[in-house]
């Protein structure tokens, strides 16, 4: 900024020169080169004030492309400065110009795109900064645009009289355009003391070499020895030398106390961030805090919430395990009755009496296994369903179901088979009792959805893992039907309590929906799992059971 300032200075200074040469001199030719020279310096200010503006405002260089803009638009003026187009007739008696052309339009059309540019420019930033900023931009832009409008008026004046029959006392209106340079020293001196918008320092380094040059370049003027002038010309040397030094370290100087400034200001930015963050942490912690006190008093709730749910789980669980105990009384008389009624304890019976016996048998046993299933349901939810754990062979087991359902399947025309494995299985830790009611359930439930053909009991030691297999050696046991089948989206529901598929009540049996559910928590507490296959309806099913050779320690203790 500096640089560009003291260009502006310069600037001015040559123009004053250069229009007191022309007042000074009768010399036409001097007259018009100077004249020739203030042509292309008054432009030269205005554009020279817009670089200032840009820099100020900015703090940085103006872009390559914009000076050779400038430039560019300077060209014309140079071109056609020496020729008919500029100066047609020049009067040498009284020294001034006769008659200009192209040449004065051309300036004034530079300083006027310069001027309003520069007010434009100006606004803009004015309307995005802040309010520190924004004084100071305002303060520049009416100092230098005062300055600007009465040296364009004078130099317009000066040049409008002269053609009007004025002419060299219309010319020197031209002079009083520098007192609005003065206006403008003013506000750019209140700029520098009341917010420091320039370095004084390199300025007045700048100042000093200066001035110190062009005192040691006029005793040219005056020497006219020899050895005086040489001696001049070195001193002139040297104190060119050390004033490009000194400048040149004032410059460093100036620079690097910039840089520091901007990285102070970084520094304060950030800790600026870093307390801004701070807060936004501590506003989030206590956001954190406050929730964390909410879902602290939704736990309480939901835990006292849940020990009354337990206390109603529980004293359904007693009841259901009471009810049970109740409703096995009546059936067990009703059953032997019946038995002795049908193998003609108390006498023949006909035929209508004997088929009364039987469905009056047969209710009382659904009655039976409804009441088995509810006391197993409520002995596994309660904890007090135990399981005793022991070596055993799982081929017995699937034996002795299919000797005891082979009267039900051959009273539905189907087959009941059993696929003894080739090679003799390893013995299993289960708890046998628990596990064959588990067997005999899933067979004889395969026999009740069946309508024909037949069901099919195979066990084998699996080595398949698959992805749904146990992880542990395990034993697979499957029971195959060619029944009604089961829909894919039916499936999930059927180990659930109380869950039967749609399609079973077409065949019209007595089941209760606890049957697979006992099926699934039984397994599961001896350390397997079981679950259903099936193509679609009318395709059949699989119901398949996996048990690890050797339970888990936690299995065996959590319910041995």
């Amino acid at each position: 900024m500096p640089r560009v300032f003291f260009l502006l200075a310069f600037l001015l200074a040559t123009w004053s020169v250069l229009d007191l040469f022309t007042w000074l001199s009768w010399d036409s030719r001097v007259i018009m080169l100077t004249w020739a020279i203030t042509t292309i310096i008054e432009p030269l200010i205005f554009t020279m004030s817009l670089y200032f503006v840009y820099v100020f405002i900015n703090k940085k260089d103006a872009p390559l492309k914009h000076k050779v803009l400038f430039g560019i638009i300077f060209l014309p003026l140079i071109i056609i400065l020496p020729t008919q187009l500029n100066l047609s007739a020049f009067n040498i008696t009284e020294c001034y110009s006769l008659e200009n052309n192209y040449g004065l339009y051309y300036k004034y059309f530079i300083e006027i795109i310069s001027s309003i540019t520069i007010v434009l420019f100006s606004i803009i930033k004015i309307k995005r900064a802040d309010d520190f900023s924004k004084k100071q931009l305002i303060i520049l832009l009416v100092g230098i645009m005062l300055f600007l409008f009465s040296f364009f008026s004078a130099v317009f004046l000066g040049s409008y009289l002269a053609d009007q029959g004025w002419n060299m006392a219309g010319y020197s209106f031209e002079m009083y355009g520098l007192f609005g340079a003065v206006v403008f020293m003013g506000f750019l001196a209140y700029l520098i003391v009341k917010f420091k918008a320039f370095d004084i320092k390199m300025i007045g380094a700048q100042a000093l070499v200066v001035t110190l040059v062009m005192i040691i370049g006029s005793q040219f003027a005056f020497i006219q020895n020899s050895t005086n002038k040489i001696l001049t010309a070195l001193t002139l040397t040297l104190a060119v030398i050390f004033g490009w030094i000194l400048i040149r370290s004032v410059k460093r100087e100036v620079k690097q106390r910039e840089e520091l400034e901007i990285a102070n200001g970084e520094i304060e930015k950030r800790n600026e961030a870093i307390l801004e963050r701070n807060d936004k942490l501590k506003k989030a912690n206590k956001e954190i805090s406050e929730r964390k006190e909410q879902l602290q008093k939704m736990a309480d709730s939901l835990a006292i919430a849940n020990d009354k749910l337990q206390k109603l789980d529980m004293a359904k669980t007693e009841f259901v395990s009471m009810a049970s105990h109740q409703l096995r009384t009546p059936p067990t008389p009703i059953k032997g009755y019946s038995s002795m009624l049908l193998e003609g304890s108390y006498g023949e019976l006909n035929a209508e009496q004997r088929k009364a016996i039987e469905n009056i048998s047969n209710a009382n046993n659904q009655q039976i296994a409804f009441v088995e299933d509810l006391l197993s349901v409520s002995r596994i939810e309660s904890g007090s369903l135990k399981f005793q754990f022991e070596k055993c062979h799982i081929e017995e087991f699937c034996q002795e179901v299919i000797d005891n359902l082979a009267l039900k399947a051959k009273d539905k025309n189907l087959y009941l088979d059993y696929k003894i494995p080739a090679k003799p299985l390893p013995e299993i830790t289960i708890d046998g009792a628990k596990v064959r009611e588990v067997i005999s359930n899933l067979v004889d439930n395969a026999i009740k959805y069946t309508l024909k053909g037949g069901v099919t009991l195979y066990v084998e030691l699996c080595a398949k893992k698959e992805t749904g297999c146990l992880k542990k050696p395990h034993l697979r046991i499957t029971v195959s039907d060619t029944g009604i089948g089961i829909p894919a989206d039916e499936i999930p529901y059927l180990f659930a309590k109380f869950s039967r598929g749609k399609d079973t009540t077409r065949l019209n049996t007595g089941g209760t929906g606890l049957g697979l559910y006992v099926v699934k928590m039984i397994t599961e507490a001896n350390g397997g799992k079981v679950w259903i296959e099936s193509p679609g309806a009318n395709l059949g099913t699989k119901f398949i059971l996996e048990l690890p050779l050797e339970p888990e320690k936690e299995t065996l203790e959590r319910n041995g």
